[in-house]
C-alpha cells in the first residue's frame, strides 16, 4: 500500500504545471542529440560510400537492376514458373541484352580510337577556320593533338581485340572487376529468386493490419516507380538511338548503330549525358568530313532529336506521376557521381525515385518540429491534425468562462 501512496505521489507531481518544463527541456534535449548523431551519419556516409565502393557500387547496381526485373519475375511467376527459374531467365535475359550493347558500341568505339591519331590532320583543317581567331588556342590545340598523336608510340605493345562480351570485358580488366560483376550478378539472381518469399514475410510479420498494408504498398509502391521509370526510359532511349542511328546511316555516318548505341547510354544521365553525346559526335563528324558544315551535322542531328524527345515524346509518355524535382536531379547526380563517378551518375535517378518514394511512404522530414515543437522528426499530417485539435481543446478547456459557460 505504501509503495503504492509512493508511485501515485510521483506521478502527481510529474503531472503538475512544475514538472513539464522539466520534461520539455528533457525532450528537447534527446532529440537535439538525436539529430546530431543523424547529421554526423549523414555527412560520414558519402565517404563510407566512397571507401567501400567496391562491395556498394555493384550492389546498389544489382539491387536497382533486381528492382526493375521483379515485374518480368511476377508475370512468370503468375504463369507457374518456379521462383529460381524465372529468376534465373529474368537475368538470363538481361545479361544478353547488355552483351548485344556492348557489342553494338564497344567493338565499333575500338576502332575509332585506333585511328584517331591519324585523323587528327583532318580534324585540324576543318577546325582551323575558328581556330585563326586565337593564335594561343591554336597552338594549345596543336599541342595537345601532338601530344595524343605520339602516347601510343611510346610504348610499342600490339594491339589487342576489342572485347566482345560483358565477361570478356571484365576478365581483361582487374580481377577486382570481374569479382564485382561476378558478386553483383549472384545478388541479382538471388534477390530475385527470393523476392516473392521475402515481400511475404515482410508483410505477414508486421504487428498490425495497418503496417501490414502500408509495408506491402511502399514496396509496391517502390518496384512500380523504379520498373516504370527504367522501362520507361528504356524504351524512350532506345528509340532515340535508334533514330540517331537512322538519321546518321542516311548522311553516310561510319558505324551508325554504335553511335546510335552511346546516344542511348548517355541518355540515362539526364542533363549531362545528352551534351557529352553532342561533344563526341562533333569529334566523330570531324574525322569523317572535310567539310566543318557537313562533321557538325551528326551533333545537330543529336540535338535537334533531343530536344524533342526532351520537350514532347518524354513528358507525354511519362507523365507526372514520375515527374522529378530538376534540382533534386542535379543534386543526386552531383552526390553520386562525386561517390561512384560515371556508375553513379548512372544510377543517380533510381536512387532517387527509390528514396523519395521510402520518404512519401515514411512522411516527410520535419526538422523544425522534431527540435521546437512536439519532437517528431517525421511530420504525419494525421497526427498534425490530431495534435491541433488536443491543443484546441486544452486552450478550450483552460479559457475562463462567462456566467453561461462561453468561452470570451
Amino acid at each position: 500500500m505504501a509503495d503504492r501512496m509512493i508511485e501515485a505521489s510521483a506521478a502527481g507531481e510529474a503531472g503538475t504545471p512544475e514538472a513539464e518544463p522539466e520534461i520539455m527541456r528533457r525532450d528537447r534535449l534527446l532529440a537535439a542529440l538525436t539529430l546530431i548523431a543523424g547529421i554526423g551519419l549523414l555527412l560520414a556516409l558519402p565517404f563510407a560510400l566512397q571507401a567501400g565502393a567496391s562491395f556498394f557500387l555493384p550492389t546498389t547496381a544489382a539491387i536497382v537492376i533486381a528492382i526493375a526485373l521483379v515485374p518480368l519475375l511476377e508475370w512468370l511467376e503468375r504463369h507457374r514458373v518456379p521462383s529460381g527459374l524465372a529468376a534465373f531467365i529474368c537475368l538470363l535475359l538481361f545479361l544478353v541484352a547488355a552483351n548485344v550493347a556492348l557489342a553494338s558500341i564497344v567493338v565499333p568505339a575500338w576502332q575509332w580510337v585506333r585511328i584517331l591519331p591519324d585523323r587528327i590532320d583532318q580534324i585540324q583543317d576543318n577546325l582551323s577556320p575558328v581556330i585563326d581567331f586565337y593564335s594561343n588556342l591554336e597552338k594549345f590545340v596543336n599541342k595537345t593533338l601532338r601530344q595524343m598523336a605520339t602516347a601510343p608510340q611510346r610504348q610499342p605493345v600490339a594491339p589487342t581485340a576489342p572485347p566482345r562480351s560483358i565477361v570478356e570485358l571484365f576478365a581483361t580488366s582487374a580481377p577486382s572487376a570481374f569479382i564485382e560483376m561476378f558478386f553483383a550478378v549472384l545478388v541479382i539472381y538471388f534477390f530475385l529468386a527470393g523476392w516473392t518469399r521475402t515481400r511475404r514475410a515482410a508483410i505477414v510479420n508486421r504487428a498490425s493490419f495497418g503496417g501490414a498494408m502500408a509495408t506491402a504498398r511502399v514496396i509496391q509502391d517502390v518496384v512500380d516507380d523504379t520498373s516504370a521509370y527504367l522501362g520507361t526510359i528504356t524504351f524512350i532511349n532506345v528509340s532515340l538511338g535508334l533514330l540517331v542511328a537512322g538519321a546518321l546511316y542516311l548522311i553516310g555516318m561510319p558505324t551508325p548503330l554504335m553511335w546510335g548505341g552511346i546516344v542511348a547510354l548517355l541518355n540515362y544521365v539526364p542533363y549531362f549525358g545528352p551534351i557529352l553525346a553532342a561533344a563526341m559526335l562533333a569529334l566523330g563528324g570531324l574525322m569523317t568530313y572535310s567539310d566543318i558544315a557537313w562533321a557538325l551535322v551528326p551533333a545537330a542531328i543529336m540535338v535537334g532529336a533531343h530536344l524533342v524527345e526532351a520537350n514532347v515524346v518524354t513528358p507525354m509518355i511519362v507523365g507526372h506521376r514520375l515527374t522529378i524535382n530538376p534540382i533534386m536531379i542535379l543534386i543526386s547526380l552531383s552526390f553520386w557521381g562525386w561517390v561512384w563517378g560515371t556508375p553513379g551518375a548512372l544510377l543517380a535517378v533510381p536512387l532517387l525515385i527509390i528514396i523519395q518514394t521510402v520518404v512519401g511512404a515514411a512522411g516527410k522530414p520535419d526538422i523544425a518540429g522534431f527540435l521546437f515543437e512536439h519532437g517528431a522528426l517525421v511530420n504525419d499530417p494525421a497526427e498534425g491534425l490530431r495534435s491541433r485539435r488536443a491543443t484546441s481543446e486544452q486552450n478550450d478547456a483552460s479559457a475562463p468562462v462567462d456566467s453561461v459557460g462561453r468561452a470570451p
